[in-house]
């Protein structure tokens, strides 16, 4: 979703003064713990990031923003133009804009509709939007949203493992060791749409499930930018325009989160063969996911963040 693209009703109701201020839901209880990052080009340049940020009472995505950095807007302040002078609008030829999530989830409505809860981790990212506007959910803010949930709500979490994947184990104890609950399952236990799904299996044996069959489909589909040859042998790395920038093979893991509408998100630890997804399930860690919307682990060589940058 675009971000602020559904602000004009919310913003339209917040005076001048109480902009600057940050238009904030009331005077309640100030939540704690929160978080916020704003980053550009798919979370690979950091333009701030905030462990506790100035909150003041209920705060909204928006107020909390407005509160810690510097906004302007466009079409009547429907939209955010700029974040402390990085503007959206368009770059070579492509549009750029910004866009928000919480907790690693694209919210379904516009920032100053969305209610900032304990704990939240609010991330804000410009980048263009030529493949799609609707990226579902991304990783870079694990633990969330296993963590937290979605809206001040703590989902229930279900790894679905394939049979004998000793990946699996880490995964579980990743979560785990972050307070998570995570309870196991088979793979094709059936999809819960109040529910954290985690897809721990090779590509060829997960391709069918609804959710990650989109990342088959590319990032219009699933906002993912990344897929798998139909056999899942190779794993083809895209970047921003939606082009192949390489192709990986044996060994290849990947971890990204999508999701169809309506649903909660489902993550997918996987790769073109078992070593792949051990690979990607030892990168379900917080440093190596921070601010990235996908992880690509290539066979013997670093991780790589995605998007892949055009060579």
């Amino acid at each position: 979703m675009r971000a602020g693209s559904l602000l004009a009703l919310a913003v339209a109701v917040c005076v001048f003064a109480m902009a600057v201020a940050g238009c904030g839901v009331g005077a309640g209880r100030a939540p704690s713990g929160v978080q916020l990052t704003i980053t550009r080009d798919f979370g690979a340049v950091a333009l701030g990031a905030w462990s506790a940020p100035r909150v003041r009472g209920e705060e909204t995505v928006m107020s909390l923003l407005l509160r810690n950095a510097h906004v302007t807007t466009r079409y009547g302040g429907g939209f955010v133009q700029s974040i402390d002078g990085a503007a959206g609008g368009s770059a070579a030829g492509q549009p750029i804009d910004w866009f928000y999530y919480v907790n690693g989830i694209e919210a379904p409505q516009g920032a100053a509709s969305t209610r900032v809860r304990g704990g939240d981790r609010i991330w804000w990212d410009r980048h263009d939007w030529s493949q799609t506007d609707h990226i579902p959910a991304v990783v870079g803010s694990f633990p969330e949203p296993f963590l937290h949930g979605i809206g001040g709500k703590r989902l229930p979490v279900r790894v679905e493992c394939a049979a004998h994947e000793p990946a699996c184990g880490t995964v579980v104890s990743r979560l785990r060791a972050r307070d998570v609950p995570a309870a196991v399952a088979a793979l094709g236990s059936g999809a819960e749409p109040r529910t954290l799904r985690v897809l721990v299996a090779p590509w060829a044996q997960i391709a069918g499930d609804p959710a990650a069959s989109t990342i088959g489909r590319g990032p219009g589909a699933s906002g993912v930018y990344a897929r798998f040859a139909p056999a899942g042998h190779a794993l083809m790395l895209l970047d921003a325009d939606g082009r192949i920038t390489r192709t990986l093979g044996a060994g290849a893991g990947l971890i990204a989160a999508t999701g169809l509408r309506e649903d909660a998100p489902v993550w997918v630890v996987t790769g073109t063969d078992s070593s792949g997804v051990g690979r990607a399930a030892a990168a379900l860690d917080e440093a190596a996911l921070r601010d990235r919307f996908a992880v690509a682990l290539p066979a013997g060589g670093r991780s790589v963040a995605l998007p892949e940058a055009s060579p």
